[in-house]
């Protein structure tokens, strides 16, 4: 990880090269979580951001947290894949706990007046599952379903850190999947063919990852922003497909929006 005074060059230089909007997403961001909030008060206090957002499994997060930084976030993002604490097990999301934990989250982001998203990723284990009567009780502003992902090199195989070939569906699979969910307002459904390369994604050492498809950049912090552009795939016509722009401000704080990195 790099130190907290290179992540703010970084983070600097982006939104000097038009950067309105972030994800801090992992692994797992609240792993760290007094670096994670000193990064989410600079975005939005000194950079001036329109939009912050922190990408979590729940697991860490803490209400005291919230109470310290909630004013700097604009979006939590909380990963669930099933409403069945069996299958979350199955699929390796928590021990057990996790729905109560995903619940509890919902209801302190209304209370510290954070906007709270639900990401689900859509798979051979919950491919079935009618999650409608959960989606409304937590009331998400949006609802994002990934259709899982196969990417080669980082998740495709016993040799690779993951292999997610086990949990793969078909497109006619999420299709149904989508079409049972469809009619939630929340609802953002993000196939296979519109996510592959329609993110701008940087590790922790500022390269912008091609996924599947080179290697990383060079870092911003010794190229800059626009020399390590020219040599990242970005699909902005898949970016404008799955809704990379939408209404990402808190209440209060609305301006216009542009593109999410």
């Amino acid at each position: 990880m790099l130190p907290i005074d290179d992540a703010k060059r970084g983070l600097k230089l982006l939104v000097n090269a038009g950067m309105r909007k972030v994800n801090f997403a992992g692994g797992e961001p609240f792993l760290y979580p007094a670096f994670l909030g000193e990064l989410v008060r600079y975005c939005k206090e000194e950079l001036r951001m329109e939009s912050v957002t922190v990408v979590t499994n729940g697991s860490l997060v803490k209400e005291k947290w919230l109470q310290q930084y909630a004013k700097y976030l604009d979006i939590m993002a909380v990963s669930c894949d099933s409403f069945d604490e069996n299958t979350n097990m199955i699929i390796g999301r928590g021990k057990g706990t996790h729905l109560k934990t995903f619940v509890t989250l919902s209801e302190l982001c209304r209370k510290h007046n954070v906007m709270f998203k639900v990401n689900t990723v859509v798979c051979r284990y919950n491919i079935n599952e009618e999650m409608n009567a959960m989606i409304e009780k937590v009331a998400p502003f949006r609802w994002k379903c990934f259709q899982v992902l196969v990417v080669s090199g980082e998740n495709d195989s016993s040799t690779t850190l993951r292999n997610a070939q086990r949990f793969v569906i078909s497109n006619e699979e999420y299709q149904t999947f989508c079409d049972r969910h469809k009619h939630q307002p929340s609802f953002v459904p993000e196939s296979n063919e519109v996510m592959k390369s329609s993110y701008l994604i940087l590790d922790e050492y500022m390269r912008f990852l091609n996924k599947g498809v080179k290697e990383p950049t060079k870092s911003i912090l010794e190229v800059g922003v626009p020399a390590a552009m020219n040599d990242v795939y970005w699909d902005d016509e898949s970016f404008t497909r799955r809704g990379g722009e939408y209404d990402w401000q808190k209440e209060e704080k609305k301006e216009n929006t542009t593109l999410d990195f």
